[in-house]
């Protein structure tokens, strides 16, 4: 098992800064959210993590993912992996919450009514679970495309999208994928799953004191 999995949802992009659901549309940072991934590497060079010098690192294959990784500066090592991709968001995509709800859906809530068109909440949940597994495989080598890599007793850190890491969190803690409603992320935020008394736990959520 990895010793912790460290979370980080993607840095701001002009879609998530408007509230509006971006799923597989593949638009950049802004300057802002730019900013912010260097702050969160400044941060991550720094004590207690100093770098993260034997971490494995993955992320979303979109562009938004992958940006904040390398200006974080864990991108030199990064792996893509397809099931790190934000919820298919189907009809909904660049659509905010409230535009939605105007629109025929009075009441909508994602978690609970879904998409027309796109991803149920347990086939992202499904892509999560598939994540977990590799990197908890019993013998600790998970096998990603022609790589194996030994991921037990080490750090894991994940570059990825707000509502998969939300889902991503809730399945490692043994919850329904619709407990991810429950935990806020804010863009660029650092979040640490872990261990308490062997069972697994949240050390820290929506952190985002390196924006401050």
């Amino acid at each position: 098992m990895p010793a912790r999995i460290v979370l980080v949802r993607h840095g701001e992009t002009e879609w998530s800064a408007t509230g509006r659901h971006t799923g597989r549309t593949d638009i950049p940072l802004t300057e802002e959210g730019r900013h912010m991934a260097r702050a969160l590497g400044e941060r991550l060079k720094r004590s207690p993590w100093d770098g993260l010098p034997d971490a494995l690192v993955f992320t979303s294959p979109l562009a938004r993912a992958r940006e904040t990784c390398e200006l974080a500066g864990l991108g030199d090592r990064a792996v893509a992996d397809p099931m790190l991709m934000e919820w298919d968001y189907g009809a909904f995509e660049g659509r905010t919450g409230d535009a939605i709800r105007a629109d025929g859906h009075p009441g909508w809530v994602i978690w609970r009514d879904g998409v027309p068109g796109g991803e149920t909440i347990d086939q992202v949940a499904a892509r999560a679970d598939g994540f977990l597994d590799r990197i908890c495989d019993e013998h600790g080598r998970p096998e990603h495309d022609t790589v194996t890599m030994d991921c037990a007793d080490r750090t894991v850190v994940v570059f990825a999208h707000g509502h998969l890491l939300r889902i991503l969190a809730a399945r490692w803690l043994g919850l329904q994928p619709q407990w991810g409603q429950r935990l806020k992320l804010g863009a660029a935020a650092l979040c640490v799953l872990g261990w308490e008394y062997a069972a697994p736990a949240v050390e820290v959520w929506n952190d985002t004191s390196h924006l401050a």
